[in-house]
């Protein structure tokens, strides 16, 4: 197939990506959370787990962040403790990069101190080579289609190609006309809009002797361009000045440049609440990094930026705070071992990866909704009101989010929320909160939708 040989990736970038993958495999082979059991066989190798950790308990390692009120996030600068969370669970986003924390890589390939390529590199050979591979079908559809047509034409006693593009409509007119299926029609229109698309291109050279209000044949104007473009130079006289202790300075002096990394771990508030009160190997302190945040502390604060601008929130937690109810669905999801990123791209909450973002794309999207089934919300009419709004959504939304979706083939989750009702005080009761008797209240419902397409499900 010609389409193949021509958009087939060269040998350089498959040695680059197979020598990648390879780097990435070994570097990512402990991800968290770890290997839950679902079969009986497996329990051999939990007991076993069990028993090497009793013999030789592992290092527990805690790992220092802060949280920073300005931004409403966890801030992690230490470069051990950013290559350990994003290797080790995919936490986290880098504040210079699109997902992995690789600003400093990049910066010394761009400046020519670092060999080989970056993962930001082979994703764009990727995807320049699909863009090959899809022109070059789109080729070959329009030149099958051109034969078709031409042996259509010749049946019926008229010789007509597609290079006469007035002749087109007659043509199409003349083919229509006659006993032809519905798949002909839309082969026939498609090679029109193709042909159309490809005298595109040719702009200079066959609008040359054409007046720029020259109406086109479909109604609208042509724009005649110029087929020399001529690029402009601009003297200065003016020298340059270079402030002392510049890059300049220090190239000319013979000096490497020292590159220091301006990149930091920007972990969202339901990752640094997983890591510090679900796993145990976060430590965050407050900005000025003197007072270590208790998990109790974490969740009230947490709490309160989950509004905008931040709220002071009373003694007792509201069971409906957006916080919550989007930590019990990422604590919900990180339990079942996916990979559980933001949404945000996508018009979603959630995004879940089998294994994580550099071995394959996000499989489902995770849109969280709260239900609010207790009679408690129901007994008042502010309480109605106050839950109509909160899980209030438009079916215009909905068919928005489900069509996103279906358009980067991600499955969407609708996933319900059961709020419980307050907890009531007891004065008995200590001050401290007991987070997990929170956590246990609340109850996930989920519910799979996907978006049928006739053309593509018929039996």
């Amino acid at each position: 197939m010609a389409s193949q040989s021509n958009s087939s990736p060269t040998p350089k970038a498959e040695a680059a990506a197979s020598k990648l993958g390879t780097t990435q495999n070994h570097k990512l082979v402990h991800p968290l959370p770890p290997l839950i059991p679902h079969n009986p066989l497996s329990i051999v190798s939990v007991l076993l787990s069990y028993l090497t950790y009793f013999i030789s308990p592992p290092h527990h390692e805690v790992y220092p962040a802060y949280f920073d009120s300005d931004t409403s996030s966890v801030h992690v600068t230490d470069e051990k403790t950013i290559r350990a969370l994003w290797e080790m669970g995919f936490f986290g986003k880098g504040n210079l990069s699109r997902s992995e924390p690789s600003w400093l890589e990049r910066e010394k390939k761009r400046r020519g101190l670092l060999g080989g390529v970056t993962s930001e590199e082979v994703t764009r050979q990727r995807r320049s080579e699909r863009r090959e591979l899809k022109l070059e079908r789109a080729r070959m559809e329009r030149m099958a289609i051109d034969d078709r047509l031409k042996a259509e034409a010749t049946a019926n006693g008229t010789v007509t190609t597609l290079t006469d593009q007035s002749s087109m409509p007659a043509t199409v007119d003349g083919v229509t006309s006659s006993a032809v299926s519905t798949a002909e029609k839309f082969s026939l229109r498609k090679a029109r809009e193709t042909k159309l698309l490809g005298s595109q291109c040719p702009v200079a050279q066959n609008w040359e002797g054409e007046s720029p209000d020259q109406k086109s044949p479909n109604g609208g104007k042509t724009v005649r361009f110029s087929p020399v473009v001529e690029a402009k130079e601009f003297a200065s006289d003016s020298t340059i000045l270079h402030l002392p202790g510049s890059m300049t300075d220090k190239q000319e002096s013979g000096e490497e440049p020292v590159l220091v990394n301006e990149e930091h771990l920007q972990l969202s508030n339901e990752e640094a609440f997983f890591l510090a009160y679900g796993l145990g190997v976060l430590q965050i302190f407050d900005r000025d990094q003197k007072t270590t945040l208790s998990p109790t502390t974490l969740l009230s604060m947490f709490c309160q930026h989950a509004y905008f601008p931040p709220r002071v929130l009373s003694t007792d937690l509201n069971p409906d705070n957006p916080f919550l109810i989007s930590y019990v669905v990422y604590h919900h999801f990180r339990s079942l071992k996916w990979v559980v990123r933001s949404g945000v791209k996508f018009g979603v909450d959630y995004i879940l990866y089998n294994r994580g973002p550099v071995f394959s794309h996000a499989e489902y999207a995770v849109v969280v909704i709260p239900s609010f089934d207790d009679p408690y919300w129901s007994e008042t009419e502010e309480r109605r009101v106050h839950c109509a709004n909160k899980q209030a959504r438009s079916w215009w939304w909905f068919h928005c989010v489900n069509r996103v979706q279906a358009q980067v083939r991600k499955t969407l989750v609708v996933c319900y929320v059961e709020v419980p009702p307050p907890s009531p005080h007891d004065p008995k009761a200590s001050s401290e909160v007991d987070i997990g008797a929170i956590l246990a209240r609340y109850r996930v419902r989920e519910m799979t939708v996907r978006r049928w397409v006739p053309n593509r499900t018929r039996d």
